[in-house]
């Protein structure tokens, strides 16, 4: 059963990629699994694209260390052989590695998840002030076009600077990755400003993988994880376009 499964899923994983896919989510999960007699964390990265028609597809998983910029390169290279093109937008969290990998190998922009950065600019301010703060820079991403934006969110921080400059700085440093989303079409804003498209599925995969507890190594969590998606991504091949053509070409 096994032997069957993994072809499957490595039939799956390693299928060719076809047309133009501009926008591209990665998101990474942690599981445990056996190594060398110790048990490790690992990460489990997912990639999930829109393409041209408005269809979206898991379009590759790897297992292994999320913080290494080689890591990153070296899988971003196996979706670019088995044909990934087109690229404009990578959408994650602030994975170095994968920021760096990403310009290097896909040359698209970069968006730095807005809910995840939301969550570290709170942990600059106290319980008393996250509601205000998280308020203020909600302003920012009300706006309705990019310039608005950007100049309401230096207002922002600027308002900060004094009494929270730690958070200042932060706001400084993460700008233009924040709010890269902004320049691209506005009907395409809602989702491609966060990892929420990811979230969902990777809610399904820890409920999954937290019934197994410990893996006994990572071809089991490919196993797995690998036949999920392969499941996911039927089901998504069913329905209607994700995302609105308009500006998809």
């Amino acid at each position: 059963l096994c032997a069957e499964l993994d072809e499957k899923v490595g039939q799956f994983l390693g299928r060719p990629i076809e047309g133009d896919w501009p926008y591209l989510w990665i998101d990474a999960t942690y599981v445990k699994a056996r190594e060398a007699g110790a048990i490790v964390s690992v990460a489990v990265i997912v990639a999930v694209a829109v393409n041209t028609e408005g269809q979206r597809q898991v379009i590759g998983m790897k297992v292994g260390p999320s913080e290494a910029e080689t890591f990153w390169t070296e899988f971003l290279r196996s979706l670019m052989r088995r044909g990934l093109r087109g690229v404009k937008l990578v959408i994650s969290d602030a994975h170095e590695g994968l920021k760096a990998a990403a310009a290097k190998v896909l040359k698209a922009t970069w968006q730095r998840c807005r809910v995840h950065f939301m969550r570290n600019a709170l942990a600059h301010a106290n319980k008393t002030q996250r509601r205000m703060v998280s308020a203020a820079i909600a302003t920012a991403f009300a706006q309705e076009t990019a310039k608005a934006a950007h100049e309401q969110w230096r207002v922002v921080a600027d308002q900060f600077r004094s009494s929270m400059p730690k958070l200042s700085k932060l706001m400084d440093a993460a700008e233009h990755e924040v709010l890269s989303y902004l320049d691209f079409p506005i009907a395409h804003w809602l989702q491609i400003h966060s990892t929420n498209p990811l979230e969902r599925l990777n809610a399904e995969i820890k409920r999954r993988t937290n019934v197994v507890g410990i893996f006994p190594n990572d071809a089991a969590v490919t196993r797995l994880v690998g036949a999920m998606l392969l499941e996911q991504s039927d089901e998504w091949s069913l329905n209607r376009s994700y995302m609105q053509l308009e500006g998809l070409q």
